[in-house]
């Protein structure tokens, strides 16, 4: 591995690869949503990221061995964009991060749900997560269960509870 930083502390080095807002939610949208071209990651992101900025986050995050990047062949100009084994392994980090701004921050239901689900599951789930992308991403076996696909239902459950909230008080 390259090396990096002005220190060797492990927390200053993941900052520096990690420390930015747009890395971190790029890595989020590859791992939950599965998006995996540059349009996917440009038009779907909720937060609205720049072009210049999704590219060089892109750069970055394959630069430091987070993400691979391969020509798509159905596309001479589009790449497919996949989780590392390393990118896999900071799902643990998420899904510590998504607990701590659910019982942290002022966040919606249908939005948190995802992180309050793989907070219920633990370390079980997250291994059963961390091997769905490994087939996803990595070419490795398929799992029994897909943990994306309960994702999406709890999600969907959520969603479903907060327009029948929403209708019943109107």
């Amino acid at each position: 591995m390259r090396e990096t930083g002005r220190s060797g502390c492990p927390i200053n080095l993941t900052l520096e690869i990690l420390g930015d807002r747009w890395s971190l939610i790029v890595l989020r949208d590859v791992m939950f949503g599965n998006r995996r071209h540059f349009r996917e990651l440009l038009s779907k992101s909720d937060e609205g990221i720049a072009s210049n900025i999704l590219a060089d986050r892109l750069k970055r995050l394959v630069g430091n061995g987070l993400l691979s990047r391969r020509d798509d062949a159905s596309h001479k100009q589009k790449a497919i964009y996949s989780l590392t084994e390393m990118g896999i392994a900071l799902v643990p980090v998420f899904a510590a991060m998504g607990e701590w701004g659910r019982r942290s921050l002022p966040v919606t239901e249908e939005l948190s749900i995802r992180a309050e689900f793989l907070s219920e599951g633990g370390p079980a789930l997250w291994e059963r997560f961390m091997e769905e992308l490994r087939f996803l991403h990595l070419d490795a076996p398929k799992p029994e269960r897909s943990v994306l696909d309960e994702l999406t239902q709890a999600y969907r459950e959520a969603l479903a509870r907060r327009q029948a909230a929403l209708a019943a008080s109107a």
